[in-house]
């Protein structure tokens, strides 16, 4: 027999009774019955329990090893009795006779307990994450993300891509958010970058000639975390050539809704609406809609320029606009939701947000009592609302109306519990802007993804408002959270040049900050796009996890802080002389450390 084990503690069933088995693992939890000790033994595969009478020799050892201990059991199955039968375990029908024990290791008192549903502070999590992983839940997220990775992989292939690695460390990009910098010993004074994605390597090799490329990309952002955003991450990237945008959206959609079927109960809609971005904003007040609201935001401002609703009437003089929310059946709410919306969109930051409630044909509320009929009417027409039925109204410029009234949306569709349950819903979103105005900048800057084809290409460039030209660009987006974003790229040196120098960069710059990508486009690129969706975003969804933390194996802190491993963490004075570097000590603020203010 095995010295550790002749099966797992997941696999004995009645066709094992009278068996001689080995199992080994943690001591899950214990039980005193009197004369009898029962311990859970569980690893990877699962728990079986074991029994043993206190008159037997190895019962004191039992007895005295602390939860988390790993054990070796020796003994014989022997099927439950009918009233010990647990139905929630594959091996609920059988335990094992302890006839020898084996400890492997002893635990220490625990930090944070492994059985049971106990709550922790994220901090003792992460601190004890080995601990934590342990725990079914977190164990069953990442096997999840193990099993996704895995058909992700097969689903790629036999769609005819082949899966290369991109270089770890590389140079450093203008673009994007902030690099994670490695100092260079054989280069004193130079740095390498973390990848914030394999984006110029994937390019150049369609460039290479390789046609279709994917990869399990881990990607590093200096940026700071978020619920669904991590400083450390790995996408599915992917890469094609000769291809249009919708060719990436058709390869792209049977493997996610593949995935989404293959590992959730719930619906999956097959169809993916390609919704333009300025559409987005008008409908919904975001680019990241969540489908599953069935609330569709309108424009009114024709209903209320030039009204007796004079806060409007003369917003609307000055550019703003109207946009309208329906709350389906809100009219039988009481005056307190009213009340309390008001005071939510105070708290947003915006005035107020003004409501008109309908019934028998009529609007009412203090807005309505300034509109005449034909102006209640073709808010109704507008809105799409009718009897029993409310709307709400923010009016602001353009991006403050969309933003306010996607925020409304999104919390009238949680409030009203109109959201449709057990559902992915799926949408592309596209035509992005090229470029906008940079407030803090006061200049123009890219969008979104500087390497993307404008749509119409140098013509548009050269003829166009900048912040009228889109381009072919587009996110894909699950119930509101935004899985990817993606692009067919700009082949075409001279494009590339024209529209990084709208963008404020002189030639020399493009040529000194992109030289890899410029160079190998005058050489005979081929038309090529690609998506790179986040492989944490869709276990996140799948494991119907709020936090990308809880599917992460070793995640770090919002902080961007590993406190299992202690990273980051200060090095000794002969590693920065290894890579020529002094330290500079931030700059201490007024009042810290005794300083007089």
């Amino acid at each position: 027999m095995h010295r550790y084990r002749s099966h797992t503690c997941g696999e004995l069933k009645i066709d094992d009774v009278d068996s001689t088995v080995r199992i080994s693992g943690w001591v899950h939890r214990k039980r005193d019955h009197g004369n009898l000790l029962f311990v859970d033994l569980r690893d990877h595969y699962g728990i079986t329990q074991c029994v043993i009478e206190t008159s037997e020799a190895h019962f004191a050892a039992l007895e005295g090893a602390r939860p988390e201990s790993v054990l070796t059991i020796t003994g014989r199955v022997v099927r439950r009795t009918e009233d010990t039968i647990n139905p929630a375990l594959p091996t609920g029908e059988v335990e094992i006779r302890i006839d020898d024990l084996e400890i492997q290791s002893i635990a220490a008192e625990l930090p944070l307990q492994v059985f049971g549903d106990q709550v922790y502070p994220e901090e003792t999590r992460l601190r004890y994450r080995f601990l934590d992983l342990r725990r079914e839940k977190m164990h069953q997220n990442i096997m999840l993300r193990s099993a996704v990775i895995n058909s992700i992989r097969r689903r790629m292939v036999d769609q005819g891509f082949f899966e290369f690695q991109t270089p770890i460390l590389t140079a450093s990009s203008p673009e994007g958010a902030r690099d994670f910098l490695v100092p260079s010993r054989l280069h004193p004074g130079t740095f390498y970058a973390l990848p914030q994605a394999p984006q110029q390597f994937k390019q150049l090799a369609m460039i290479g000639g390789f046609d279709r490329y994917f990869q399990i990309a881990p990607c590093f952002r200096d940026e700071d975390a978020r619920a669904d955003r991590s400083s450390e991450f790995y996408q599915l990237d992917i890469e094609m050539s000769f291809v249009e945008q919708e060719d990436v959206f058709q390869a792209v959609e049977p493997v996610l809704a593949g995935i989404f079927s293959e590992f959730s109960d719930r619906k999956v809609d097959d169809l993916f609406p390609r919704i333009a971005y300025a559409d987005a904003l008008l409908k919904y007040g975001t680019d990241k809609p969540d489908l599953r609201n069935p609330i569709v935001i309108s424009d009114i401002t024709e209903a209320f320029a030039g009204s007796g609703f004079s806060i409007f009437a003369k917003a609307i003089e000055k550019g703003a606009v109207v946009r309208a929310i329906p709350a389906p059946g809100a009219n039988g709410w009481p005056r307190s939701f009213f009340d309390k919306m008001n005071d939510w969109a105070r708290s947003e930051g915006a005035a107020g947000l003004g409501y008109i409630k309908f019934a028998d044909g009529e609007g009412s509320g203090p807005i309505a009592k300034n509109l005449d009929a034909d102006r209640q009417k073709m808010i109704r027409e507008l809105a799409g609302v009718g009897d029993g039925d409310a709307v709400f109204f923010a009016c602001d410029k353009a991006a403050g109306a969309a933003n306010l009234a996607g925020l409304a949306r999104t919390k009238l569709g949680d409030d009203l519990e109109i959201l449709e349950a057990d559902v992915f819903r799926f949408c592309w979103i596209t035509d992005f802007p090229m470029f906008e105005f940079d407030e803090t900048e006061k200049k123009l800057d890219f969008s979104h993804n500087p390497f993307s084809m404008p749509q119409g290409g140098l013509g548009a460039l050269n003829t166009k408002d900048p912040l009228e030209i889109v381009s072919f660009q587009y996110d894909i987006v699950c119930n509101g959270i935004e899985l990817s974003s993606g692009a067919i790229r700009n082949h075409l040196p001279e494009i590339m040049y024209r529209a990084f120098e709208i963008a404020g960069y002189s030639q020399a710059q493009v040529e000194s900050d992109f030289s890899g990508m410029l160079n190998a486009l005058q050489y005979g690129a081929p038309p090529h796009g690609g998506i790179a969706p986040g492989i944490d975003r869709i276990v996140m969804l799948l494991a119907d996890e709020p936090n990308i933390r809880e599917v992460i194996m070793f995640p770090m802190n919002q902080r961007a802080e590993d406190l299992m491993m202690g990273a980051p963490a200060e090095v000794t004075p002969r590693h920065l002389r290894e890579l020529h570097l002094r330290l500079i000590p931030p700059e201490k603020k007024p009042g810290e450390s005794g300083e007089k203010t």
